[in-house]
């Protein structure tokens, strides 16, 4: 099968380069405490910084492979840390999780966490440094915007007027340009918080009453109507309007059909002479503020909670301003993949539902590895549009008992993901050093490292060793995981095989013990003319299998291999003849692959 790409010619997955995207949760990345107190404050558990991205660790992470870093919790958001000798009002413990709070709790947009400043009041500059050497370092910078929901308290002290509701008829619910949806007559009503998700587990603050002044009350971010969410709700956040109406008829101009493979400058000019709502024009605003900054990409949390309309403007906005600026967005439902791509010019979407779930179906052992050959089928025309990744903040660890039990397992995903298309591939921090989440943080529960709280992550740690960022306190087996994956993910951005090759799933001409089509055991083919490359993974964790691959099916780029070389060991296969065919046999040990090139 080979590769089919969208009717596009101005999408950053139409370009020759394969993306390796480093996800740092950035108030966690530099911490070298390791006191680790449930609950415990800034000064108890510490805080990472902008400066703790030294040119040493950015150097480490380009080398790992990565091309972009995506600097997760940038924003400013909600936080019951003090900072009011910074003219910063503290946030309320009754609308917030966690002691350091949800990064998806935005309260101005305008500027970044004082948390992770070396002196707060200049927070911003230091962030405009880090940009400067992350570029610097060979990297590409990638933020977060949450357009769904802000913080409860939302103010902009940067840009007040530009601050979300300021204008709003709180008199009615609904109204085109207000930003909220309101609740009349009703004041907000904390919800009816248990003993596992008390504010601050319990412990004494001024404002953790049970109350929070909101009058009328607001729709909460996930579009609970009630003035009362529930404790399950994102009780800490607002929902945005976008024109919506609480029946759920638009009043905006919809993307036309035939805009669908059209280039983002035809739905620029499109929009050009539309009146839309008020807060897609925040939103645009806010984008061309930290374009200006030099951020070369956004990752939308949430994306499919808003209208694609809305993305057809935001996002030809920037590749307006930006043409190779990256959009990276969370979209959970298959059905609409193609709609927020074609017609909301996303450049990527995070393929989670189906290879992700299966990924990790397979690593438990409650799936088949023949469903990943059938998703590369079912998404041939976008597949390099879908991101891969074992692990980001919002899943767990691979090591973690929830997921693996032990970073080891992980490693056969990691080669399949990698390299089976020309998607990108996202890598979390502490992933390639086997972090397992186990860390009691306060808000949630261990196997997730804790965005909501200030921790340290241990096997990162170790990695980062004090600063010098050399893995100088990893165990062996991390420091030989690490090597793994570098090994892997450099194969995946120096390959053109890998980069812009075709594809074709093997699983059909794979004996394993003499078995064809074993459901632990996966292979595929990647060429771009003369560049070739065989993948065999074994996703058994206890057991040694040999297998068998027959050749014959492959296209001519590989009809005359006599020898394969495994660009993971150096080891030599031979190929075999017989009765016109050709095939290879090789074993593999528990959670082996073999990467084979000609």
């Amino acid at each position: 099968m080979t590769t089919t790409r969208l009717k596009s010619n101005d999408t950053a997955a139409d370009t020759a380069e394969k993306l390796v995207i480093y996800q740092v949760f950035t108030r966690l990345f530099g911490n070298t405490n390791t006191t680790n107190k449930p609950w415990g404050t800034i000064e108890e558990n510490g805080s990472g910084k902008f400066s703790d991205f030294s040119e040493k660790a950015l150097d480490e992470i380009n080398a790992l492979g990565a091309n972009w870093i995506w600097y997760t919790g940038v924003p400013h958001h909600a936080s019951v840390t003090d900072y009011s000798a910074y003219g910063i009002a503290g946030d309320d413990p009754d609308v917030a999780k966690g002691r350091a709070g949800s990064p998806y709790a935005v309260r101005d947009y305008y500027n970044v966490d004082p948390d992770l400043a070396d002196e707060p009041a200049s927070r911003l500059e230091e962030f405009e440094a880090l940009i400067s050497r992350t570029h610097a370092a060979g990297l590409k910078v990638m933020i977060d915007i949450v357009p769904n929901h802000v913080a409860r308290q939302y103010y902009s002290e940067v840009r007040p007027q530009s601050s979300f509701g300021a204008r709003d008829d709180t008199s009615v619910t609904y109204s085109k340009n207000n930003n909220f949806y309101y609740i009349p007559g009703e004041p907000f009503e904390v919800p009816d918080f248990t003993p596992a998700t008390k504010p601050l587990g319990g412990a004494a603050h001024p404002l953790a009453d049970g109350h929070f002044d909101e009058s009328p009350a607001r729709w909460t971010g996930n579009g609970s109507r009630n003035a009362k969410p529930d404790v399950n709700d994102w009780y800490e956040t607002v929902k945005i309007n976008y024109g919506v109406t609480p029946s759920g008829d638009h009043e905006f101009p919809d993307v036309p059909e035939e805009l669908r493979f059209a280039p983002a400058k035809a739905h620029y000019l499109y929009w050009s002479d539309k009146v839309v709502p008020d807060s897609w024009v925040k939103f645009k605003d806010i984008t061309q503020y930290w374009l200006e900054k030099g951020i070369d990409g956004f990752r939308y949390d949430m994306a499919e909670m808003v209208p694609v309309a809305f993305w057809s403007y935001l996002n030809s906005h920037i590749k307006h301003t930006s043409a190779d600026a990256v959009l990276l967005a969370e979209v959970y439902q298959p059905a609409l993949y193609r709609d927020y791509l074609q017609l909301g010019k996303m450049d990527y979407l995070y393929d989670k539902v189906d290879f992700y779930d299966s990924l990790k179906d397979v690593v438990q052992d409650n799936g088949d590895v023949a469903k990943l050959a059938d998703i590369q089928k079912q998404y041939g025309d976008i597949r390099q549009h879908l991101l891969h990744f074992l692990e980001n903040h919002d899943e767990q660890r691979i090591a973690s008992p929830e997921f693996a039990g032990n970073a080891e397992s992980g490693k056969p995903a990691l080669v399949v993901s990698a390299l089976i298309s020309e998607s990108p591939v996202l890598i979390y921090f502490g992933q390639e050093n086997g972090e397992d989440g186990s860390e009691v943080a306060g808000f949630g529960q261990p196997s997730r490292t804790s965005i909501f709280d200030y921790i340290g992550v241990p096997a990162h740690q170790r990695w980062m060793n004090n600063g010098k960022f050399d893995g100088g306190q990893s165990t062996k087996a991390e420091q030989a995981l690490r090597d793994y994956y570098k090994t892997v993910l450099n194969i995946a951005v120096s390959t053109p095989a890998v980069i812009s090759g075709n594809y074709q799933s093997l699983h059909q001409s794979l004996k394993v013990n003499g078995q064809l089509s074993d459901a632990k055991v996966f292979a595929f083919a990647r060429w771009n003319n003369d560049d070739i490359l065989i993948s065999v993974s074994n996703f058994y964790s206890e057991k040694e299998v040999q297998a068998e691959l027959d050749l014959s099916e492959l296209p001519a780029e590989f009809s005359d291999l006599s020898e394969l070389e495994d660009k993971l060991t150096g080891a030599r296969v031979k190929s075999e003849g017989k009765d016109g065919k050709r095939s290879i046999s090789f074993k593999l040990s528990p959670n082996q692959s073999v990467i084979l090139t000609g």
